[in-house]
């Protein structure tokens, strides 16, 4: 595959050594590890071809990879997320651990933490003082993957609607080319997440790393909701009609407060926003 090359790539990532399946796109993959995540969309991952956004040596791999034909490759620490670094690794006070979270009772061996805005793992907990590792979760680890090409992306339209839906967990953007110049119009679910700011951000980052791409504009065109929910109801009974008028607009809460919808309504928490307003959406009908 040559520098640059968008593929889709059905993959799963095991630990090395003792063979645990850590993740996979495959949901068949997935329910036989009794991994599979409720509502979790399993499709293929977006990769850009030796431009070093992928491990050292998952992206050699790719490199040399044919479509359509399945490898299986094991990657020693220095060409996956290195050694583990002693000094990413820090002793402080219990008392300190657990003022960093809201309930000291939910930290265990393994627990993720946020201690000055730098994200750990807890390692050690006794006599009141506590280990926090610094390292990337993976970082010491040899690991196994398994994948295959299932498509090679042509066109640079469809370039660059990969690329967008990779980065954002969105899709349905509507992409326009002149020149080096790329139009963006956002899907409406984008309009209301509140880190479109940043999303774009990254889009631009992204694009700019991975093709030779000149100004980025993104178009917004918000509806008139108004119309188009009475166009919707018109297409309905009254009784269905009564219940939409009074269901809630999903698409203009956070992450974090449709996540707890789902906790109350006992749905799954996983996946991108998409997938949880669907979930809500669904669980309503």
């Amino acid at each position: 595959m040559d520098e640059g090359t968008i593929v889709h790539v059905d993959y799963e990532l095991y630990d090395g050594e003792e063979g645990k399946l850590i993740e996979t796109t495959r949901e068949e993959v997935a329910k036989e590890h009794e991994m599979h995540q409720e509502g979790r969309k399993y499709t293929p991952m977006v990769c850009v071809v030796g431009t070093g956004q992928l491990i050292p040596g998952f992206d050699a791999a790719l490199s040399d990879a044919k479509p359509n034909k399945e490898i299986e490759v094991v990657i020693p620490p220095a060409e996956g997320y290195g050694e583990k670094d002693a000094e990413l690794m820090e002793t402080i006070s219990f008392q300190k651990l657990a003022s960093s979270v809201q309930d000291p009772r939910s930290l265990y061996i393994g627990a993720p933490v946020n201690i000055g805005g730098r994200q750990g793992i807890v390692t050690y907990v006794a006599a009141g003082r506590a280990r926090i590792d610094y390292n990337h979760p993976m970082a010491g680890k040899t690991l196994k993957y398994s994948f295959k090409i299932v498509a090679v992306v042509d066109g640079e339209v469809e370039r660059v609607q990969a690329l967008l839906e990779s980065t954002t967990g969105h899709s349905d953007f509507e992409v326009e080319i002149s020149g080096k110049d790329i139009t963006i119009t956002l899907p409406q679910t984008m309009l209301f997440d509140t880190n479109a700011a940043m999303t774009k951000f990254r889009v631009v980052t992204t694009l700019r790393e991975s093709m030779d791409c000149g100004t980025v504009r993104f178009v917004e065109v918000h509806e008139d909701r108004a119309v188009a929910d009475h166009d919707h109801d018109h297409d309905h009974d009254h009784d269905h009609d009564h219940d939409h008028d009074h269901s809630e607009d999903y698409s203009k809460k956070s992450v974090a407060e449709l996540k707890d919808l789902c906790k109350e309504r006992g749905l799954p928490v996983g996946g991108k926003k998409a997938d949880l307003i669907a979930r809500l959406s669904q669980e309503e009908e």
